[in-house]
């Protein structure tokens, strides 16, 4: 489980009730999709014909530019994560990553799914006894990435959900 059991308020939409703004919103999708990018090689190279991840992330980034509509990026995501079902090890969390990442449009909250399941798949892909440092170096990546309009909130996010997350923020 990466989510919390109470939805965070910074992470909802004000016109949902929270305090996130589209602008924030959209900058945390880009974010998600930068993360599960960097990781889907790992996927690629063991289904190089399965398109699914990569479209997922693609279609991220065209909700961001307002080309689609939510559900059609959820819609994504779910096909990215049915990629994963029969995998297992670097390719099955890079795909994940990539699903997480396009279901951020309709939940904000899950950038740090694509995030987390980014470090498992670098940690996944590391040889025997270098899994620590790549899933550490793999999260200092992903943190030079992060917008200055975003940042505090996601490293305060990660800081909160660390626990649920397998700890893989601890960088």
């Amino acid at each position: 489980m990466i989510l919390p059991k109470d939805r965070d308020p910074r992470f909802i939409t004000i016109r949902r009730g929270g305090t996130l703004t589209d602008a924030d919103h959209r900058l945390l999708a880009l974010w998600a999709a930068a993360c599960a990018e960097h990781v889907l090689h790992l996927f690629e190279a063991v289904q190089p014909a399965d398109p699914r991840p990569r479209q997922a992330i693609e279609l991220t980034r065209a909700w961001v530019r307002g080309e689609i509509k939510m559900s059609q990026a959820r819609t994504a995501a779910g096909h990215a994560q049915a990629a994963a079902r029969d995998l297992s090890g670097a390719a099955r969390h890079a795909a994940y990553a990539a699903g997480q990442a396009a279901v951020v449009a309709h939940v904000a909250a899950h950038e740090l799914g694509a995030a987390a399941y980014a470090i498992k798949a670098a940690r996944a892909a590391a040889p025997d006894g270098a899994e620590a440092n790549a899933g550490r170096l793999e999260c200092q990546w992903q943190r030079e990435q992060l917008p200055a309009e975003i940042r505090d909130l996601v490293l305060e996010d990660q800081r909160l959900r660390n626990a649920i997350c397998w700890s893989v923020f601890d960088c």
